[in-house]
């Protein structure tokens, strides 16, 4: 018999490539999704052309009576639905926890009335362990480094939730975490670095990696806060879906448990110093950007330690940093039409 998956955010980005992987392996999926942010319509049309059975239920997870309508009869709930964006928890927080939240306590708690209680995984991030300004930074020619943190920034890390953002999706990342340990069901946190691939409609507030390349493939100005130098580890889509893949097989190992998510040291990417050249070799020209003041709140370096998901459930990247962003290059380039209506 197939399993069944529901995925909040199906609409979006990670969930479209979610909902296409799983679809291909044998499972009966039914997208939950708002349909609020741009590009989540046209991403449904890719997936329905490929997948006719997919299920859609328009829905809120703002709306406990909506989402727990949707819950019940899944064995897994991929649970990606979310306010994205730092900036826009600042200029409007209670719509960030909202969405984030509140979201997500709607989300458990349908889960936990149930008497068959699904998987649930869901997307955390990387800022949960807030500015982390204690910690040492190198400056090299080139990029960031930290001084003392070999392979990144543990599990361990205390939290210390900055912005609202950091707030809304922390405190999720904590009711995940309890109501599976209280209410005896299956939920995985995976604290997500950057992640990036086909069908990510990236604006300059998120989903970095990809706007770069589709401002300029649109011609559109780039603008860089800070020096350039600032390090991120970045996951191509693939890479983490198989992660949610094997999530599920290894429930057993992974319930109750807090995993980064990301790239780890092998695959880090500077926001312009490292990544400007391979945009202008896959351009083939000299790229022109904008330098302004840094951020509030922006961290020189952040990279994932992921040792402890690689030694639990034997996984860990496939795709390097140069082939996922080509990758995502051609098909930004093979959908310049998508973008010309938003941007």
């Amino acid at each position: 018999m197939k399993k069944k998956l529901l995925i909040t955010g199906g609409a979006g980005f990670i969930g479209t490539n979610s909902a296409n992987y799983f679809a291909d392996h044998d499972y009966e999926v039914t997208i939950f999704d708002n349909f609020m942010r741009y590009g989540t319509k046209d991403n449904v049309d890719w997936l329905l052309s490929k997948h006719p059975h997919i299920q859609i239920i328009k829905g809120d997870i703002r709306k406990a009576s909506e989402i727990s309508k949707a819950v019940p009869g899944h064995d897994v709930v991929l649970h990606l639905a979310a306010q994205v964006a730092v900036t826009t928890s600042v200029t409007d927080p209670r719509t960030d926890f909202e969405i984030n939240a509140l979201g997500t306590f709607n989300v458990l708690e349908a889960v936990r009335k149930l008497k068959s209680k699904p998987i649930v995984i869901y997307s955390s991030t990387n800022k949960v362990y807030g500015g982390m300004e204690d910690i040492e930074i190198i400056e090299e020619n080139k990029q960031y480094r930290y001084k003392d943190y070999k392979f990144g920034i543990s599990e361990n890390m205390a939290l210390d939730f900055h912005s609202p953002y950091g707030c809304s999706k922390g405190a999720a990342d904590q009711y995940v975490r309890d109501y599976g340990r209280i209410y005896d069901f299956p939920t995985v946190v995976l604290r997500q670095s950057c992640i990036y691939g086909p069908h990510q409609f990236g604006i300059e507030d998120q989903g970095w990696v990809a706007w770069f390349i589709i401002a300029t493939t649109l011609g559109k100005p780039i603008v860089v806060y800070g020096d350039g130098k600032q390090v991120r580890d970045v996951l191509y889509v693939d890479d983490l879906i198989r992660l949610y893949s094997t999530v599920i097989e290894k429930i057993s190992t992974a319930k109750g448990k807090v995993y980064n998510a990301g790239g780890g040291i092998h695959n880090i990417l500077s926001v312009w110093t490292s990544f400007g050249p391979i945009l202008e070799k896959l351009f083939g020209r000299k790229l022109s950007v904008t330098f302004k003041d840094w951020r509030p709140g922006d961290q020189k370096v952040y990279v994932s330690d992921i040792r402890k998901v690689k030694k639990e459930l034997d996984w860990e990247p496939n795709v390097s940093v140069e082939k996922g962003v080509e990758r995502l290059f051609n098909w930004v380039n093979a959908n310049k039409s998508l973008f010309n209506k938003f941007i």
